[in-house]
């Protein structure tokens, strides 16, 4: 099984994988968990390139590719792989992450993103896509409880990039059946209620 998390920064992600992570390791359930952009030696050097707030100039389409990048490896080197091994595969982000920050957010021609992305993650598409749906207000609110870490090159976007980010995760839902979007403003334990449902449902 192949889970994704989306959402715009601050949504809750980390909160939510933890939990899943906890519960499939109480019922002994091999798993592998993955980020995005990252995961493997070359995928995390394409990391560090895009989140490297130096790179302010770092054009849309540039971004799009270097995403897309390190996804194609990410996909062939180690998700492949666990999923044939058994694993379920829990992954913080995934394409929709593309489809939503770089098409809906960026601008780019969404028929361009689709064509890049299929092309770099073949036929691994995510069985359940927990999409955490705030808003800009919310997510500022909790980047300023984090003082653990200083916002990356994207997490310092305006309002209303983000405001088309959220768009387009919200435009996504409706559009895919695996893709399902939670008012992540609720409690936790509720949230994970849901997403433990889901995966039980499937």
């Amino acid at each position: 099984m192949f889970v994704s998390f989306e959402g715009i920064d601050f949504s809750g992600k980390t909160t939510q994988i933890k939990k899943l992570i906890n519960y499939f390791e109480q019922s002994n359930q091999k798993y592998c968990l993955v980020r995005e952009p990252g995961g493997t030696q070359v995928s995390e050097q394409i990391r560090n390139i895009l989140l490297d707030k130096k790179n302010i100039n770092l054009l849309p389409e540039t971004e799009l590719l270097l995403f897309s990048a390190a996804r194609a490896q990410l996909v062939r080197e180690l998700i492949k792989p666990k999923l044939l091994e058994g694993y379920v595969v829990i992954a913080d982000r995934f394409y929709h992450s593309t489809i939503a920050y770089q098409g809906y957010g960026r601008g780019i021609d969404l028929k361009s993103v689709e064509t890049i992305t299929k092309f770099a993650v073949g036929d691994t598409i995510p069985d359940l896509v927990f999409i955490l749906d705030i808003d800009y207000e919310t997510s500022q609110k909790r980047a300023n409880l984090c003082n653990e870490r200083t916002k990356d090159r994207i997490e310092v976007s305006e309002k209303e990039f983000y405001n088309k980010v959220r768009e387009g995760y919200i435009h996504l839902a409706k559009q895919e059946k695996n893709c399902i979007l939670i008012d992540a403003t609720i409690n936790e334990n509720e949230i994970f209620e849901i997403i433990l449902s889901k995966i039980q449902e499937w």
